[in-house]
Parts: structure tokens; C-alpha cells; sequence
């Protein structure tokens, strides 16, 4: 065998090696973001599930305010339906659009609910509203954890797909667009998780 034919199976060999990294390296990196977006899953849900028990434990206190309540529970289950729809694919944008939208009038819905709360203070003071209240503040914080990986992984899953020679490769591994980060309208929820206080 000649000295060409060596050098270029030698040639061959390190650019296969290369594809079937950066192939393997896409893999791992949507896996990760995957991963992450089941994290912030579990504490949607979770935030899902304390609602009600929120709103059960409103009830007895703002008879008066039942538009109020009646908002939250349906913020509540148009955010479970998107985060549904979104479970199956982080990377659809359009779904991920419609998690965000969910979030925010859920987030205005339980702001609103605060506002009515403060005027009573019978409520603020019942016993399961402040352990529902606690509950649902380590759940903000949670999520906000959350959100961060996931946003770091998403970011990381990117600029490798975008980077040069994966470019050249990544549509035919099935790569064809970016993942969307899990950003919402107000940039100041991003900083902080939202405080719940009754």
C-alpha cells in the first residue's frame, strides 16, 4: 500500500471520527436541554397543584371576589395546557409561545388575587393559606432554578448547532433549528422568582 493511499485512509478515518462526534455531541446537548425542560415540568406542575388549594382556602374568606378566584383557576389550566404541549417538544417555538403567554396570565391572574387578599387579613393570618403561600414561594424559586439550566442548556445546544463545521452537518442529523429559551415578556421575572405573599 503507497504512502497516499495511508495517508489519505488516515484522512478519511479522522473525518468520520469528526461526524460521528459532532453527531453524538448534538445528541448529548438536546438530551441535556430535554432533561432540563422536564425539571421546570415538575415544578409547573407542582405550582399547577397548589392552585386550587389556594383558591379552596380564598373561598371561604372572598366570597365577594369569585371573578377573581374563577381567573386564577382559568390561568391555571390554559398554563397546564400549553406546558402539555410543550412537554413532548422543548423546541417547538409555537408551543413554547404559548407556555410563556400561559405563565404570564397566570402570573397576572395570582397578582390580582394578592391585591384582593390584602383586604383581608382573617385570611392572610389562616394557617393553610400561609403553609399553601410557603409551598408555593419555594416552588417560584424552584422554577426560577430551573428555568436558568434550562436556558443555559438550550444557549449551549445553539451555539454548538450554529458553530462551523456542525453547521455543515447538524440539518442532516436532524438538527434543523434552534431550541427557544423559556423567556417571558416581563425581563425583570427572569431576574427574580415572583414573590407570592397573602
Amino acid at each position: 500500500m503507497s504512502t497516499s493511499a495511508i495517508i489519505t485512509l488516515i484522512v478519511v478515518a479522522l473525518v468520520v471520527i469528526g461526524v460521528i462526534s459532532i453527531y453524538n455531541r448534538l445528541v448529548a446537548l438536546k438530551n441535556r436541554y430535554q432533561n432540563s425542560f422536564a425539571q421546570i415540568d415538575v415544578q409547573l406542575k407542582r405550582r399547577y397543584d397548589l392552585i386550587p388549594n389556594l383558591v379552596e382556602t380564598a373561598k371561604a374568606y372572598i366570597k365577594h371576589e369569585r371573578e377573581t378566584l374563577e381567573a386564577v383557576i382559568a390561568a391555571r389550566n390554559e398554563a397546564s395546557s400549553a406546558l402539555a404541549a410543550v412537554k413532548g417538544d422543548p423546541a417547538n417555538a409555537g408551543a413554547m409561545g404559548k407556555l410563556i403567554g400561559g405563565e404570564s396570565l397566570l402570573a397576572n391572574a395570582l397578582g390580582r388575587l394578592n391585591v384582593v387578599m390584602e383586604a383581608y387579613p382573617d385570611l392572610k393570618a389562616n394557617e393553610n393559606m400561609m403553609q399553601v403561600s410557603e409551598e408555593l414561594s419555594s416552588t417560584e424559586n424552584r422554577i426560577a432554578f430551573a428555568r436558568q439550566a434550562f436556558n443555559d442548556s438550550v444557549m449551549e445546544y445553539n451555539t454548538y448547532r450554529e458553530s462551523f463545521p456542525t453547521i455543515l452537518f447538524a440539518g442532516s442529523f436532524g438538527h434543523r433549528s434552534n431550541a427557544t429559551l423559556l423567556e417571558f415578556d416581563n425581563r425583570a421575572a427572569l431576574e427574580e422568582a415572583p414573590k407570592i405573599s397573602f
